[in-house]
């Protein structure tokens, strides 16, 4: 035998979450968001932009955007408009959070610590996502009701409206795992920063957010269909103000599932292996 398969680890060792129970799986996610939450107590700072962003851009974007795109005078009709596209927005600017936490975790030597216990190395990452859900529903909350302060109505019932606020945390989640894997592959906090930048501009403007997609150009209009931000966009006004549902709720929910499907267990591969 020779001595590189004596040295060798077994699977068990090399990957700790296949030998811990489910049980005690969600033991430790459940201590660990316990943990990042009284990090937050601890910094009540680090929830600026759950409170005060939603705020900022309802009032920004109503009144810069609402006379052009429904009239001067008529900021209220773009009220029903832009808050459901909004909270589209609200959840890629908390994921993109997660990566630059995630990063700064590694650089503190906080992860460092978690792998050498005998815990689950997905727990560490599925209980950040499980507390920056909530911050995302804290954020959300604030952005209908300054929504309905400004005017929003919903043209379906609250259920329905629940249903869109599920949506989005859904489809938020998901993009956390995509900002966990940046954040643990760039080197750099700016590098984080600068490539969520990239992500985030083209799929946040070139969607319907903030206006219908028909004055588009055609290249342009097609892009905007299949991206996943315009189809949560268009599910959660159809959600709340009425309107042909089912096909950008399954179109998000599809892209949700894919974006995890691929992305998590990359992130949980390089949360293992990060030096």
């Amino acid at each position: 035998m020779s001595a590189a398969t004596t040295m060798a680890p077994p699977a068990a060792a090399q990957n700790p979450d296949s030998r811990i129970g489910l049980r005690a799986h969600c033991r430790h996610i459940g201590a660990l968001a316990r943990r990042n939450l009284l990090q937050i107590k601890a910094d009540p700072e680090s929830m600026f932009d759950a409170v005060a962003m939603p705020i900022i851009f309802t009032l920004m974007f109503v009144y810069v955007f609402g006379g052009a795109v429904a009239g001067k005078g008529n900021q209220e009709v773009y009220v029903n408009y832009l808050v459901p596209g909004l909270m589209a927005m609200t959840g890629i600017q908390i994921a993109m959070a997660v990566g630059s936490g995630v990063h700064e975790d590694f650089k503190k030597g906080v992860m460092d610590r978690f792998r050498t216990m005998p815990i689950a190395r997905s727990s560490v990452l599925v209980a950040k996502i499980i507390v920056e859900v909530g911050r995302m529903l804290v954020a959300t909350a604030i952005q209908l009701g300054m929504g309905f302060a400004l005017g929003l109505s919903i043209g379906t019932s609250w259920l329905h409206l629940l249903g869109a606020v599920a949506l989005s945390l859904v489809f938020g989640a998901s993009l956390m795992w995509i900002f966990i894997l940046v954040g643990l592959t760039m080197k750099t906090a700016q590098a984080v920063q600068g490539v969520a930048m990239l992500v985030l501009m083209p799929l946040q403007f070139a969607s319907s957010i903030f206006a219908p997609t028909s004055t588009m150009p055609g290249w342009l209009k097609a892009f905007a269909d299949y991206n996943p931000l315009a189809n949560l966009a268009d599910a959660s006004r159809a959600l709340i103000n009425g309107g042909a549902v089912a096909h950008s709720v399954w179109m998000t929910l599809g892209w949700a599932v894919a974006i995890t499907v691929v992305t998590a267990p990359l992130a949980v591969a390089k949360f293992r292996k990060k030096t």
